[in-house]
């Protein structure tokens, strides 16, 4: 939520500053006026037309009759361009698609042992940033560098599912030791910023073959280790 909060203000901030006259943080009111839609929007449901409802998929469609948000239980394998794909795993929640029908996001539960909340945000072709929490407690946040987008004469010249490049990866391990990588075009950590069992900040860097060839760690070094 705090993610969703934080897009909405920046939102907010760059109407009014597009509306604002240059070395004026207030925009004139006649600019603001005009930027207006409704003066009386609607707020609230006249009454409750059901107390509860039992399913096990929930559809919002939009203008189009395009499905554009799934609130499902097993939640809709995956769309891309089209085509439906089996996804990695079991999972209930919410899915968003964009204008075409592709998904593009979602928050759910995965059906996995232990269970594992994830959610994520996607390109065209493949995963743009995503989170889980783990059944073993530990937690990660990724970003991922778009694939190429191709077009394959064997799907029909739909666009064909990709993996990008994690460039830069968060991590706190199920031991509570956390962790910032920032990684190559091959998905290779080549920095890692992490602190040491010792409660030391350090940053490492890594080779290709995800060896550390050096470490900056001062406050180690001052104590000795």
């Amino acid at each position: 939520m705090p993610v969703q909060f934080r897009t909405l203000s920046i939102a907010v901030v760059f109407i009014v500053s597009t509306l604002a006259s240059a070395g004026d943080s207030t925009p004139p009111i006649e600019a603001i006026k005009r930027s207006i839609v409704n003066w009386k929007p609607q707020t609230k449901a006249a009454k409750i037309d059901q107390e509860r409802f039992t399913v096990r998929r929930l559809d919002i469609v939009d203008e189009n009759g395009t499905i554009r948000m799934t609130l499902g239980s097993p939640a809709p394998l995956p769309i891309i361009d089209g085509i439906q794909y089996k996804r990695v795993f079991p999972a209930s929640g919410f899915v968003l698609y964009d204008q075409n029908g592709s998904e593009r996001g979602g928050f759910a539960v995965a059906d996995i042992d232990g269970s594992a909340v994830v959610a994520a945000q996607d390109h065209a072709n493949n995963d743009a940033i995503g989170w889980r929490i783990s059944p073993d407690g530990s937690v990660s946040f990724g970003i991922n560098e778009r694939a190429p987008i191709v077009r394959d004469a064997a799907l029909g010249g739909h666009i064909v599912p990709a993996s990008g490049a994690t460039r830069i990866k968060m991590d706190v391990a199920a031991d509570g030791s956390p962790s910032i990588a920032l990684a190559d075009k091959q998905d290779r950590p080549r920095l890692r910023l992490s602190v040491t069992k010792e409660g030391f900040g350090a940053i490492e860097f890594l080779d290709a073959q995800g060896k550390v060839i050096d470490t900056i760690a001062p406050e180690a070094l001052k104590n000795g280790h």
